[in-house]
């Protein structure tokens, strides 16, 4: 088979800074925008192009498209596999993303390998043989962040590292809350706690990448502000969320008028009809026999008036339960003419009353067996409220299920599946159509409603359907397409719209450029990932202090370990400076990914001029305290405190600045702070 370009350019082989997408899905495609966002030439490869894209312009994004198998040698070579960067096989069979990543390794041993694949003990083996080797699964990346919308809490993203948990809590401050007209936003650092975003009620919300650290921390925190953190938890603790055990609803009397009424039974008639399968055999069978019951006993009753009623029922029911001779027997020694029409109609009854309770016989041994005797482990009853009703149960709905419980999260359980005991068996589950019952969930009382099946929507109706039942509840859709996306969020801004691919997306980009991502979390509309770089020399991280990194970048450092001296620290101290073989974990946008790749640091703007010291002890220790903030030179900063009042010779960022200033009164320094003039 011939390659075939769809988009051609005159370059024949990939730029250093280029990647090859193998599979051009939905995955693939924003895999695509997310990597043109880092400015750098994309090919994408798969068998057939696809007739729509389900991102607009995909055709102007794409360098270059090739239509053919991607694990072939020569095609990855026409892609220039030989000088890409990395190399993502994204399909959707992960024996071809396997194979892909095979061929990609044998063709260049040091291209970057990011696959899709959720064997996990198999791509785990085969990252210790293949280096720089990263494999994902979507729905477990899109899990956590579907997870955390259903909560609703103040907790709205958790990560680990090296077993150690961390938490990211959005709190509005209320007048009661001990932080409230007492604590400036630095004050609340500590070796367990970051400040990761402020936000003013008196001030607009910042719209930028960067808007993590574009506030003051000298401010006090004021009630109805918001705080979102960052927060080291103890080992033994993975429930934040403090939720009440499931109520249990108190058992009525037994209401008989309802079982006489017909709309109940049609009702339930209904129910079963809807599950399907093996349900509507049995209720045509039952149908059935009872229409031959009936007509059975109306023949006999108007052939032998003399017989009463009872008694041409129960000759009938003999019948159908195959009891041929025992009527005729019957008959014939009361000396009762029998017609040979009506001898064949009984024999026909007999036949089909066989057949119909065989059927019955075989339908309750499938019930037993399928059931594997629930009434051993019946599912605990609905919680009563405070709870998060889940519609879908599958990779996705069992994950999002799975990390539900370990943050106790009462939950109840709608799908269109058949499910066992042993699937979530002390989470309430119900199998069936969703519209009948949404009833048995206690949806006006649940707290969230999140709609993860694979048709978006049908999730969308099932969203629009428990708003009208519950307005104040949390609604959470799952989504694919992303034009259908946007436009339910604008249409419908009640709702958090999360589009699984276009997360995931996010994370297997930043893979691409020799990143591990730990783990991802929303916040106000953003993704942010959990990124860990390993240090090395000649990168751009390589010799900076975190200060530097953290303010230059708009990252946030959350963990450290020293390749030296064999310390991690968590919430690391601005002042430590990075080393190769270092291991540096931090909180990023895409945005500040891409910063860090370029070395597009923002440039430091702020002075610090310092006036006086009190003693030579203070000039002594100023020297240590400018050395050590901002990681100058020692003896310059030392020459520096000899000749006050003088400025810094560079200027360094705001936070590092006002620090700078704190630290140098505590040594007994005077100093201040110079902003930068308007038009720098």
């Amino acid at each position: 088979m011939t390659v075939s370009r769809i988009v051609f350019t005159p370059e024949t082989t990939a730029a250093p800074d280029a990647c090859i997408i193998c599979g051009l899905g939905s995955l693939g495609q924003y895999c695509v925008v997310n990597l043109k966002n880092f400015g750098i030439r994309v090919t994408g490869i798969d068998l057939n192009r696809p007739k729509h894209w389900e991102v607009g312009q995909l055709d102007a994004l794409l360098d270059e498209l090739i239509e053919d198998d991607a694990r072939k040698t020569e095609v990855l070579e026409q892609a220039g596999v030989a000088h890409a960067r990395a190399v993502l096989a994204v399909t959707e069979n992960e024996r071809v993303n396997i194979q892909i990543a095979f061929a990609a390794r044998l063709l260049n041993p040091n291209v970057r390998l990011v696959v899709r694949s959720a064997k996990q003990n198999l791509t785990e083996l085969l990252g210790q043989e293949l280096h720089n080797f990263v494999a994902y699964e979507p729905t477990q990346l899109s899990a956590v962040p579907f997870t955390l919308a259903a909560l609703g809490e103040e907790i709205i993203g958790f990560f680990r590292v090296e077993e150690q948990l961390f938490q990211v809590h959005r709190r509005v401050i209320s007048p009661q809350n001990p932080w409230a007209n007492s604590r400036r936003l630095y004050e609340l650092y500590s070796r367990s706690r970051k400040v990761l975003a402020y936000q003013s009620t008196t001030r607009p919300a910042l719209s930028e990448e960067l808007y993590l650290f574009r506030w003051d921390p000298e401010i006090l925190a004021y009630p109805g502000d918001t705080l979102v953190t960052v927060e080291l938890q103890s080992s033994s603790s993975f429930s934040p969320v403090a939720t009440s055990a499931p109520v249990t609803p108190k058992r009525q009397g037994w209401d008989w008028q309802k079982w006489l009424r017909w709309g109940h039974w049609r009702e339930r008639l209904g129910e079963w009809w809807e599950k399907g399968g093996t349900h509507r055999v049995a209720l045509v069978v039952a149908g059935l026999m009872l229409v031959l019951l009936l007509t059975g006993t109306l023949l006999y009753d108007l052939y032998y008036p003399e017989l009463n009623f009872p008694d041409t029922f129960y000759t009938t029911m003999i019948l159908l339960l195959g009891g041929y001779g025992d009527v005729f027997g019957g008959l014939e020694r009361f000396e009762l003419p029998v017609p040979w029409w009506l001898r064949l109609l009984s024999l026909g009854l007999t036949l089909t009353g066989i057949a119909f309770t065989g059927v019955i016989y075989a339908l309750l041994t499938e019930k037993l067996l399928a059931t594997q005797f629930q009434f051993l482990q019946r599912r605990p009853p609905v919680p009563a409220q405070g709870h998060v009703v889940m519609v879908g149960l599958g990779r996705v709905g069992r994950q999002v299920a799975n990390l539900l419980q370990e943050f106790r999260q009462p939950l109840a359980v709608i799908t269109s599946m058949d499910v066992g005991s042993e699937v979530l068996p002390q989470v309430p589950i119900f199998s069936g159509a969703t519209a009948t019952l949404l009833p048995k969930v206690n949806l006006t009382t649940a707290k969230s409603i999140v709609t993860v099946t694979d048709d978006e929507l049908e999730n969308l109706e099932i969203a629009l359907m428990t708003r009208g039942i519950n307005p104040q509840s949390q609604v959470v859709i799952r989504t694919f397409d992303p034009t259908f996306s946007e436009n339910v969020r604008r249409l419908f801004p009640f709702a958090q719209v999360l589009c699984a691919n276009e997360i995931a997306a996010e994370a297997f980009a930043a893979a691409a450029f020799g990143e591990n991502i730990l783990g991802l979390f929303r916040l106000d509309g953003r993704t942010i990932l959990v990124v860990e770089y390993e240090i090395e020399a000649g990168d751009t991280l390589n010799g900076l202090i975190l200060a530097q990194v953290s303010y230059g970048y708009g990252v946030v450092p959350v963990y450290y370990h020293a390749a030296a001296e064999q310390e991690s620290k968590t919430m690391p101290s601005d002042d430590l400076r990075l080393h190769p073989g270092d291991k540096l974990v931090v909180l990023a946008t895409s945005r500040g990914l891409q910063r860090v790749e370029l070395g597009e640091r923002l440039p430091p703007r702020y002075q610090v001029q310092v006036q006086k010291a009190l003693n030579k002890d203070a000039i002594f220790y100023g020297g240590n305290v400018i050395a050590q903030v901002t990681g100058f030179d020692l003896k310059l900063c030392r020459q520096l405190m000899e000749q006050l009042p003088s400025t810094l010779p560079e200027p360094i960022y705001r936070h590092q600045a006002q620090r700078l200033v704190r630290e140098l009164s505590k040594a007994q320094v005077t100093s201040r702070l110079i902003p930068p003039s308007r038009g720098s």
